[in-house]
């Protein structure tokens, strides 16, 4: 039943951006509420087609009121292309909305999932006013630590070792490894030997699904569409292609407008009809995969290779990087696909920007929309978005190895009370890192070793059970999260 009401809620989740747009806490306090009581009600059971006549019907009326947000949300698959919202819809949300439930003196009422284990703690909840109609925990709120098992952030994060090893790409780079969307078992990986590896890790022994074969040389990025049904990919040849996952066959093949190399590209959140594609010519464009043609005004120009692409939650903003230092963001224009160049930010002229990653929220405790930007200065760098056209701040840095390999970087995929953050990223010297965003000193919690080479990508899976890493040697590692 949890599938069913997540479908629900990921067609409100889609529209949420549009409801009372200048008051966030209101549209997160909505989702919350709606994914409680769609909770309820699943424990009665969904008619397969009483549910189906109902997602239509309410996508409906969301789109006459809100207007269409897209056509398909992926290139062949409508009905299950919408994600759900596990990054801010966790197993937090239980105990969030029972708190809700109580009445203004912190009285508890009867609440059915609550555990009578934290009867005494959840009376001494202590609550900090952000913004009117809206409380959230603060650091002494010892219920919301309890329910987040009572650990810190190092032994949240503490990996019991390596649960698989992949290395039918040994010796050639692997540049990126990404698992499925909200999926634990799905991993793909792409390689400068021309293919990408498409990995099932559970029932065990994992195992290679497919292989996807067809660039004629090194594929340099590549991205799931939000249903997971198909993958894009970027080469040096000079082209991207269209696969299809449940056979490993390409549906299209598309040339890069300036027939150069593509080097990264990333899917429209709320239209996965449209990629955009970065290239060795300084360009960046916005590419239907339906049609195979470039969008009339989708595309811009940047001071460098076009290196990493990132978009925010709604689709709305769209940050590039370059090889020459500088950060562009552009405005998306979702009705046309036109993109209007904003700002401009030199992070260190001449350094590579090799990873862009954005985050509406970092944890319920830091609220700043975010940037986690790896670049070639020996750096792990986190900004801060300060208005709507997508200008940034500098907030924090964290030391790592990378003076000249593309190494990624990422958000952890889920938000609960625990105080503090983590970001995982690779390192030129054979590390994998995970860093709390919140600590001004010493802030790394864990450390991972077994590469034998520069660890280009990180990935985790959708519960953080599992995280992979690549290297610049082709092995990919997945590691296992240790059971408390």
């Amino acid at each position: 039943m949890a599938a069913v009401w997540q479908q629900v809620l990921a067609v409100d989740a889609r529209y949420n951006a549009y409801r009372t747009s200048n008051f966030p806490q209101f549209r997160t306090q909505y989702i919350r509420r709606r994914s409680q009581l769609l909770r309820e009600n699943a424990k009665g059971g969904f008619d397969p087609l009483l549910r189906h006549q109902y997602l239509r019907l309410r996508s409906l009326l969301l789109g006459l009121r809100y207007g269409p947000l897209s056509e398909q949300s992926s290139f062949r698959a409508h009905s299950n292309s919408i994600r759900s919202s596990r990054t801010t819809l966790d197993r937090m949300e239980d105990f969030e909305d029972d708190l809700r439930a109580q009445g203004p003196r912190g009285h508890r009422r009867s609440v059915s999932r609550g555990s009578y284990q934290l009867q005494a703690q959840l009376n001494r909840v202590v609550y900090e006013e952000k913004s009117p109609g809206s409380l959230v925990p603060t650091s002494a709120a010892e219920a919301s630590r309890a329910m987040a098992g009572d650990t810190t952030l190092s032994e949240n994060y503490a990996f019991a070792g390596m649960y698989h090893i992949f290395d039918q790409h040994v010796d050639e780079a692997v540049p990126k490894v990404q698992f499925a969307n909200d999926d634990r078992n799905r991993l793909a990986c792409c390689s400068l030997d021309g293919t990408v590896s498409l990995f099932q890790l559970v029932p065990t022994p994992p195992c290679v699904l497919r292989v996807l074969r067809g660039h004629s040389r090194g594929i340099t990025d590549f991205a799931w569409s939000l249903s997971n049904d198909v993958i894009v990919t970027t080469s040096l040849d000079a082209t991207m292609r269209i696969w299809a996952t449940e056979d490993g066959k390409c549906i299209r093949e598309i040339p890069d407008p300036d027939i150069s190399e593509l080097l990264c590209c990333v899917f429209q959140p709320m239209n996965n009809n449209l990629t955009v594609v970065g290239n060795s010519k300084q360009n960046v464009h916005v590419m239907n995969i339906s049609t195979g043609k470039k969008v009339k005004g989708g595309s811009s120009k940047l001071t460098g290779r076009v290196l990493a692409l990132s978009f925010d939650a709604p689709g709305r903003i769209l940050w590039a990087g370059d090889d020459r230092g500088s950060i562009f963001s552009f405005l998306f224009d979702m009705a046309t696909g036109k993109l209007t160049k904003a700002k401009r930010l030199v992070v260190n002229e001449g350094s590579s920007i090799t990873s862009i990653s954005a985050r509406s929220w970092i944890s319920r405790e830091a609220r700043d929309p975010s940037l986690l930007v790896n670049a070639c200065v020996n750096k792990l760098l986190l900004y801060r978005v300060v208005d709507n056209e997508g200008a940034l701040q500098l907030k924090r840095t964290f030391e790592i190895h990378q003076s000249s390999n593309p190494v990624r970087s990422i958000f952890c995929p889920l938000m609960s009370f625990r105080q503090g953050a983590c970001v995982v990223t690779g390192s030129e010297d054979m590390c994998v890192y995970f860093f709390d965003v919140e600590r001004a000193s010493r802030a790394m919690v864990n450390k991972l070793q077994g590469h034998s080479a520069a660890v280009l990508d990180v990935s985790f899976n959708c519960d953080e059970s599992l995280l992979a890493s690549s290297d610049a040697r082709g092995m990919v590692i997945v590691w296992r999260r240790e059971q408390k």
